[in-house]
């Protein structure tokens, strides 16, 4: 499989492909940097998106309409940023870009280029 392919796969299940070609990728730095990228960025993204998920069912159990309107509105507004990331890192990927997101693409980057 090329290296774009791979790194590709790496963000199609989000952070779970990405566990899966950190396991399986010995050898290309390329696939691990976007297996790191994707672990780290839809990790903290799925957490977040749990965390308001909490947050809404809180506001709806307690009558808190006002507030769950705009948990609500915040849910929407993460979604839409994800599947946008989604789709962008996936066809970076694809055409063999090693597109750094701010902070986690650092890191990434770190972790790939350790031994395995």
């Amino acid at each position: 499989m090329s290296a774009n392919v791979a790194g590709l796969l790496c963000y199609v299940a989000t952070w779970v492909t990405g566990i899966v070609f950190v396991v399986l990728e010995k050898k290309s730095k390329f696939v691990k940097f976007h297996a790191w990228q994707s672990i780290m960025t839809f990790g903290i993204l799925s957490v977040v998106q749990i965390v308001i998920s909490i947050l809404g069912s809180i506001a709806l159990a307690t009558f808190s309409l006002g507030l769950w309107g705009f948990v609500h509105v915040l849910n929407v507004i993460l979604w839409v940023v994800i599947v946008g990331l989604w789709i962008a890192l996936m066809l970076l990927a694809y055409s063999g870009k090693m597109w750094k997101l701010p902070w986690i693409g650092n890191w990434a980057e770190k972790q790939a280029g350790k031994v395995s």
